[in-house]
């Protein structure tokens, strides 16, 4: 977890996932319809948002290698971005956050193998596949 040094996104808590990556943008579309709150705005990593904030992370700006789930001004990379987002939703989906307990030696390795094969397991797209009015609706400013 990484406290972000910059009020990016107006204290909004929200999640940046690769827009060409079929899993990445599956996640989103999940989400979406899960967040009834509209807790959580989205940006693609693609994006000028995106670019910016992998950027001031340090992160790779073109092999994605993990989405970001922002709550709390908390930056959440790998397996505990997916259980940071987790805990937030409601009914029983809280339970999946139970593999933040996971240990590193497990989480990372198991994380990066299907961030590595994700393209070929579940396909690219040579375009961001959001192209819903009301999902854009949901998107940070400069975050599509």
């Amino acid at each position: 977890m990484t406290k972000l040094a910059t009020d990016a996104a107006d204290g909004q808590d929200f999640i940046v996932f690769d827009g060409e990556c079929v899993l990445c943008s599956g996640f989103f579309r999940f989400m979406v319809a899960r967040d009834k709150a509209q807790r959580f705005k989205f940006a693609t990593a693609q994006s000028p948002f995106g670019q910016r904030l992998y950027s001031h992370l340090g992160l790779p700006m073109r092999d994605f290698e993990t989405n970001l789930v922002v709550t709390d001004g908390v930056v959440h990379q790998r397996l505990d971005a997916f259980a940071a987002a987790m805990r937030t939703l409601p009914g029983f989906w809280w339970v999946l956050s139970i593999c933040r307990f996971l240990p590193g030696f497990v989480k990372d390795p198991l994380y990066h193998l299907i961030a590595r094969n994700r393209y070929a397991i579940f396909g690219r797209s040579p375009t961001c596949m959001i192209q819903d009015k009301t999902m854009q609706a949901r998107f940070l400013p400069e975050g599509f």
